[in-house]
Order: structure tokens, then C-alpha cells, then sequence
């Protein structure tokens, strides 16, 4: 079962329990898993279509127990889809007019004028705006896997979409639309903003599942970064180490070490034999082991011996 599925399966677990909380989930999951059939004369039926079963007896509770309305329920085999089955959910064109109103996509006073609109409370109270998105991601959202990234998106209208980006600003989310297939995408790309989408929606265990994997990527690119800098710092002190060596190799042919001070040949001698070696490791190499910093101090003296001598020799 993909990721995405299994944010839907604990989503269609969560039951909304307040009038408002209802409304708003049968005003997403109209707008996205129904179309209106109409008949003439300002008839309209609400048809919903869903291929998901469990979601199709939740627009059923849902209409039955916020609206009292008992659709008609059938299944059928969609010849487009492959010979998918669907369930179809059809409602009374008296119950249609008396949804639609409720759900303000019709004016009362005229049946037949659709218009871009959702119940109050899905803009203005938290419970609502969670309860809107929660049903347009089970109607129409989707998600990526969170090993290959963080997208969460809803497929929408020009309409919906906007309703959408308002209710995810309002609750702190930055969403985007994008048109794909003559249809609004609107689309979250942030992973915090996943997150939050995730915790407003109540898919807590989708949650916690996506933040383990957060942190299992962040510390690969962690451990990647270290490796890459190790790699880098041990390239960098190979290439140095090999300098010094020649340029000591150099110096000793021409003046040898013998006449430099004692700390300053066995540091010479040690390097040119262990180009590779780090400071540390050739301060623990000496008669008397010393620390880096001593190392360094002395192959900076020696250094800048030779390079006074190649300076002199221009």
C-alpha cells in the first residue's frame, strides 16, 4: 500500500462529530467526488462517484446523519476506467436543492445559478478548515512517497483551488497551484508545510511515520556531508603533505638538513618518508612524540626556511 493510501485509510478513521465539522467535509467531498445531473425546468440531482468504498459509505453516514438524506446506492462497471468498479451515491432532486443550498453552491432564490462558495465555518474555525481539508484530500489528494520527497497536492477547479489556497493560508500553510491536465493542482512543496497539513487533517501515525523517515534521510545527508568533507580535508592534506615533501627533497639536495637545527631534521626527515602522514601523526612519530600544534610550529619554521633559500636562488 502506497503512502498516500495509507494517509487516506487513517483519515476515513477520523468521524466528525460536530454539525459544522460535517457540512465542511460534504462541501469538499461534493465539490470533488460529485457532479450534478440536471434535468430542465432548474432540476438537479447531486451524483457522487466514488471507486473507494469505505469513502463511499462515509458521503452516505454523512448525508444521512447531517442532512437526513438517504441517497440511492449503486455499483457499477465504468467501461473508461477500465472496468473499474464504482459506487454511485444518487440523491433526490428535492434532497439535491436542499444540500446544495446548505452547502451555499446555489442561490436560494434561484435554484438553477451555481455559484463559488463553501459553508462559513469551513473559512472562520479551525475544526472546520481541518474537516474541508481532510475530505478534499480523500476526495482528490494525493502524496509522495516521503523517502523520495515531501508533495502533497489536490486536484481541483480554478474555483476550488482558490477556496483551497485561502483555508491553507488561514491555518499557516503555503500552498501553490500549477495547471496540469486542464485541471488547478494546488500543491504543498515545503516539508514543514506537509507536516503541518498532515497534523491539521488528524493523520497523527502518517505523521510520526513521515517524520521517522525526515530524520532517517537527514542523517544520511549528514553522514554523506561528513564523508564528503573528510574526503575533501583528506585530499587537501594529502596534496599538502606531498608539497612539503618535495620542496624538503629539494632543500636537501641542494643544502642538506644536516646543518638545520635537530627539531627542525627530524620534522624534514619524517615528512619527506610520510608524505601522507597527518601532523598529528607525525608528532607521535618523533623521538620525543609532540602535539600537532608543535608539529606545526615547526614544519612552519622549516617552510619558511625554504622558501626564503628558493627566494634567494631567483
Amino acid at each position: 500500500m502506497s503512502f498516500s493510501a495509507r494517509v487516506k485509510e487513517e483519515l476515513l478513521r477520523i468521524r466528525p462529530e460536530k454539525h459544522c465539522c460535517m457540512l465542511s467535509e460534504l462541501s469538499a467531498l461534493t465539490q470533488t467526488c460529485a457532479s450534478l445531473r440536471l434535468s430542465g425546468g432548474g432540476r438537479v440531482r447531486v451524483v457522487y462517484e466514488v471507486e473507494n468504498a469505505p469513502l463511499a459509505k462515509r458521503i452516505f453516514l454523512l448525508l444521512k446523519k447531517r442532512m437526513e438524506i438517504t441517497p440511492v446506492l449503486e455499483f457499477n462497471r465504468h467501461k473508461r476506467l477500465g472496468g473499474r468498479r464504482l459506487a454511485v451515491l444518487t440523491v433526490s432532486e428535492g434532497d439535491s436543492r436542499r444540500l446544495l443550498i446548505a452547502l451555499r453552491m446555489i442561490q436560494e432564490s434561484d435554484a438553477g445559478m451555481i455559484y463559488k462558495g463553501v459553508p462559513r465555518a469551513a473559512m472562520t474555525r479551525r475544526c472546520c478548515r481541518a474537516a474541508f481539508l481532510r475530505a478534499a484530500f480523500l476526495g482528490a489528494g494525493a502524496m509522495s512517497e516521503p523517502e523520495k520527497g515531501y508533495h502533497l497536492e489536490f486536484t481541483s477547479s480554478e474555483a476550488r483551488a482558490d477556496t483551497l489556497l485561502k483555508i491553507l493560508e488561514k491555518s499557516g500553510i503555503e500552498g501553490h497551484v500549477v495547471k496540469r491536465r486542464e485541471a488547478d493542482v494546488v500543491y504543498l512543496k515545503k516539508g514543514d508545510d506537509v507536516v503541518s497539513c498532515l497534523a491539521l487533517m488528524g493523520a497523527h501515525a502518517a505523521l510520526l511515520e513521515m517524520e521517522n523517515i525526515r530524520i532517517r534521510r537527514d542523517g544520511r545527508n549528514q553522514a554523506n556531508r561528513a564523508r564528503n568533507c573528510d574526503e575533501a580535508n583528506l585530499k587537501k592534506q594529502l596534496s599538502a603533505g606531498e608539497k612539503q615533501a618535495k620542496a624538503i627533497v629539494a632543500y636537501s639536495l641542494a643544502h642538506s638538513l644536516a646543518a638545520l637545527p635537530r627539531e627542525l631534521q627530524e620534522i624534514g626527515r619524517l615528512r619527506m618518508l610520510h608524505p601522507e602522514a597527518s601532523l598529528e601523526e607525525l608528532g607521535q612519530m618523533l623521538p620525543q612524540p609532540i602535539g600537532k600544534s608543535g608539529v606545526n610550529h615547526r614544519m612552519r619554521r622549516l617552510m619558511a626556511l625554504i622558501e626564503s633559500d628558493e627566494r634567494k636562488g631567483e
